[in-house]
């Protein structure tokens, strides 16, 4: 997990700047329409939905662009139908990297994630390739000057924590799926500051990069990030600090 929740909190301070960007709203808005056509338009009983219609507010987004997002999905007002996508591949020194998409186009994200891994030094690899080094977690990173360790690990744990490390600046609180609403509640009733929070593909374990590869590293996953279908990059890379603070 080392170096897992530096880079989630980079990408949380990267994603509040983009966000006075439209491409950001409209990563938020697609989710929210996948999720409301998956499973209902109502948050209170559908989970993936409540996650996206925080993760939109988070960013700032008008509830009346959150509530026609909720309608495409559920056919109350017409909407572009999209498929979801999982690739894999592997990036400079052997990194392993989960693409998570949703496309109205499935020939041209599947060419434009292959043309990105090889113009960065990686390749797209066969479905399961690299789907075993990752597993569901619910994810939580919390700055470390915003609460004490004993104190946190104690809300946490008593809520369903499965786990929580201390790195840097941060502290990266680990759940299950199913126990993530219950966790982040918990937290949010005891006034923690929450940095980011999200159910993603974590890392069982990871792999350390340096030098010129940690580079290259860093600059596929942000340019597949970039991709406009593309919704969420996991990989499993450990990137010294000095690295990682380049890209802030």
């Amino acid at each position: 997990m080392s170096g897992h929740s530096k880079w989630a909190s980079i990408k949380h301070k990267k994603g509040a700047a983009d966000a006075k960007r439209g491409k950001v709203f409209t990563k938020l808005i697609r989710e929210i329409t996948v999720a409301a056509k998956a499973g209902g338009g109502n948050s209170d009983t559908n989970p993936r939905l409540r996650l996206a219609i925080q993760r939109a507010k988070d960013g700032n987004m008008p509830q009346g662009n959150i509530d026609r997002g909720i309608k495409k999905g559920t056919g109350e007002l017409e909407g572009v139908s999209y498929e979801e996508i999982t690739y894999e591949g592997y990036g400079p020194g052997g990194v392993a990297i989960m693409v998570e998409v949703l496309t109205d186009n499935k020939n041209r994200a599947t060419s434009d994630i292959r043309n990105i891994f090889s113009k960065r030094g990686g390749n797209m690899a066969g479905h399961g390739s690299v789907a075993w080094i990752f597993e569901k977690k619910g994810y939580i990173v919390i700055n470390r000057k915003d609460i004490e360790e004993d104190k946190l690990m104690s809300i946490a744990l008593d809520a369903g924590a499965e786990d929580m490390k201390m790195e840097d600046t941060t502290y990266a609180v680990t759940t299950g799926a199913s126990d993530f609403d219950k966790v982040k509640k918990a937290l949010e009733e005891h006034k923690v500051k929450i940095d980011t929070a999200d159910i993603t593909s974590v890392p069982k374990s990871t792999l350390k990069v340096t030098g010129e590869n940690a580079k290259k590293v860093l600059s596929l996953v942000s340019e597949l990030e970039e991709q406009d279908d593309v919704q969420n990059v996991c990989a499993n890379f450990d990137i010294p600090d000095d690295i990682l603070k380049a890209m802030e």
